[in-house]
């Protein structure tokens, strides 16, 4: 992949537009389905399906103009299947034609290309030694419990691992009085849903003004997270992060994660293409897709889509990139 910076002028432009947009705020009713290209659809599926407990809902073979104009990628023949966990969807998508590049192995938590979702589990320890018994990948050293002093964040526990076509994943534990109250609702069940999506940005404040100001997020807490347990989280010596979590009415959350140190991460290839192994998309359900691409325009937003697709009578959307690069589906259903 290629190192260049992602071209963010369109950041520059977008402050100076937010007060015109200002009544239109709340574009984003809904975060939907998180994606991800994989290489191998049924291998995904089986992955997602036997080691973390989703449930596969559907599988299609999709292809044609609709296809390539929503995607960017001309003579696009997809695979695609949507798994559920609780009330989450994850879309695996397979391109049959044409194949994109691998998943770059040198990726580092802190490089701009970087998200992943977070699967909440009952219980740390038997989430662990689960994901050991099927032999996963490890990103992170081990589990990591958040400590005390952090009033954000103190008593979560993560660890950070692979899927097999090197995706970052992420398991999480919710102490009681953190997180969503339903994390705490008893059950039998080890894995319960997706918390939330995170993204590496390079300015928390150039992406408040994209995801708050432009599209209506709300902001729904912030942290600043260092020391030992962190570094052996993301695997980054030094790493001081600004944390910040976002929610739309119905839906997972979107994280950002500002790496304050080291600030060596490298920014989002420009010529990342959603048949790239490197390529999320989240999807964010909108009343209108013509009104919100008609503000990202306004704002001059990196298109993907030339424009909005009309995908079914009921259905319509087009992609675009948020200033770091991540891709957003926009749907109106």
């Amino acid at each position: 992949m290629r190192r260049r910076g992602f071209p963010a002028a369109f950041c520059l432009v977008l402050l100076g537009v937010l007060a015109a947009l200002a009544p239109a705020r709340q574009a984003v009713r809904a975060v939907g389905e998180v994606g991800m290209t994989v290489s191998d659809l049924d291998r995904s599926v089986e992955f997602f399906t036997t080691v973390l407990s989703f449930e596969k809902l559907e599988e299609e073979e999709r292809a044609g103009e609709e296809v390539e104009r929503l995607s960017g990628v001309f003579g696009a023949r997809v695979r695609v299947a949507r798994v559920r966990l609780g009330r989450e969807v994850v879309e695996l998508t397979q391109y049959l034609a044409p194949e994109g590049r691998p998943f770059p192995p040198d990726t580092r938590s802190n490089d701009r290309w970087f998200q992943h979702v977070a699967i909440v589990v009952r219980d740390m320890d038997r989430a662990y030694r689960h994901l050991r018994d099927h032999r996963v990948r490890h990103a992170s050293s081990g589990p990591q419990r958040l400590p005390d002093w952090n009033a954000a964040a103190g008593g979560i526990e993560a660890f950070y691992f692979r899927d097999p076509d090197g995706h970052f994943l992420e398991i999480i534990r919710f102490p009681p009085g953190k997180g969503d109250p339903r994390w705490q609702e008893p059950g039998e069940s080890l894995f319960l849903g997706i918390d939330h999506t995170a993204i590496v940005v390079d300015d928390t404040e150039r992406s408040l003004a994209f995801y708050r100001d432009l599209l209506g997020f709300r902001v729904a807490g912030a942290s600043e997270n260092y020391g030992t347990e962190q570094e052996h989280l993301n695997s980054v010596f030094g790493a001081r992060l600004r944390i910040t979590a976002l929610r739309a009415p119905e839906g997972p959350g979107i994280e950002f994660l500002e790496y304050l140190t080291p600030r060596d991460g490298r920014p989002s290839p420009p010529d990342l293409r959603a048949n790239d192994l490197a390529h999320w998309q989240t999807t964010l359900l909108v009343e209108d897709a013509e009104g919100a691409a008609h503000r990202l325009r306004s704002a001059r937003g990196p298109f993907v889509s030339p424009g909005v697709v009309r995908l079914s009578p009921a259905e319509s959307g087009f992609l675009v990139r948020d200033p770091d690069g991540h891709a957003l589906r926009f749907f109106q259903r």
